[in-house]
């Protein structure tokens, strides 16, 4: 994973380290990639004493934490959150440990909230994932007004887009999300048929294939008849030997992850800015994606994005 603002990804640095090995000076590839010639430099030192792998980036966790609360009171903290539902508030007391200390331990144990735990047994239920990347795929469809020429109603009030409302109708923005990863993928269109629906999986597949997830395994939609009963969407299925999996009725936690993209797709992408066009807000989806994939911090994947557990699919992080 990159930092978000960094000029150079892996890609970046094959790209660096090709040019330098041609035999150019490191400060001219450095200065016509933008990046100083310390940071040229570092890649180059890193590539020839650990080769490929030393152009990842590695763990910014330090070596040793000796201000750290030692692990037998860290343990107490846990006991008593998981025995007794105390709050930080409470247990810092009992323990001679600030609140903020207690909340910090607790936090590092995903014991920070109540709602995450079963009650009676004090175990961590927070959320259920997939084992690796594929296994499920979640699949849903988010219908979002169009943005007439010059602008919608966030661009020039309401009162001025109610008096030139023209009925431009609605774009259908599919979406698909990998449960073990949350590596998403999104296309606009301009209904959710059958056909529209199968040739979007087929896509998606193709998506994740790039992306090093080989096999899809079981994908998971609402009730549309799309879903239940299209003829192009089995077939899509059937070639690419996956399952599909139906959600309860009236039950669109069931679908979760792909509903909470689309909270993300619309605070993110859709209502980011006050767009002139439809067409301005199309073009910045990819943009939105690719950012979202392989540098937003996700917290469900420990502040990593979502291509890093395509890379990791152990999702093991140091």
């Amino acid at each position: 994973m990159s930092h978000r603002n960094a000029r150079l990804t892996v890609f970046g640095r094959r790209l660096l380290i090709e040019r330098v090995r041609s035999g150019r000076p490191v400060a001219h590839v450095a200065a016509e990639m933008g990046i100083s010639r310390a940071t040229a430099h570092k890649w180059v030192r890193r590539w020839r004493a650990e080769g490929d792998a030393g152009l990842f980036d590695r763990s910014s966790r330090p070596h040793s934490t000796p201000h750290r609360t030692p692990a037998a009171i860290e343990n107490q903290v846990c006991e008593l959150r998981r025995s007794r539902k105390l709050g930080p508030a409470r247990i810092g007391p009992l323990l001679g440990l600030p609140a903020s200390t207690v909340h910090r331990v607790l936090a590092r144990h995903s014991l920070n909230r109540l709602a995450w735990l079963d009650r009676p047994t004090g175990t961590v239920i927070r959320r259920y994932e997939r084992d690796r990347p594929g296994e499920l795929i979640h699949v849903d469809v988010k219908k979002l007004g169009r943005i007439p020429d010059g602008g919608g109603h966030k661009a020039l009030g309401r009162q001025a887009a109610r008096a030139t409302k023209t009925g431009v109708g609605f774009d259908y923005i599919h979406s698909a999300v990998d449960d073990h990863s949350r590596l998403a993928y999104s296309e606009i269109h301009a209904d959710e048929k059958v056909a529209t629906c199968a040739g979007f999986l087929a896509r998606a597949a193709a998506f994740f294939h790039s992306h090093g997830i080989d096999r899809i395994e079981r994908v998971l939609t609402d009730n549309a008849w799309s879903y239940r009963k299209g003829l192009a969407w089995k077939k899509v299925l059937a070639d690419l030997g996956a399952s599909g999996k139906l959600t309860r009725a009236y039950r669109p936690q069931t679908n979760g992850k792909v509903e909470r993209f689309n909270r993300t797709l619309l605070d993110e992408w859709a209502y980011l800015q006050p767009y002139r066009t439809n067409d301005e807000r199309t073009a910045a989806l990819t943009d939105f994606l690719h950012t979202y994939n392989h540098h937003r911090c996700h917290t469900a994947l420990g502040g990593n994005p979502p291509i890093s557990r395509v890379n990791n699919p152990a999702g093991q992080y140091t």
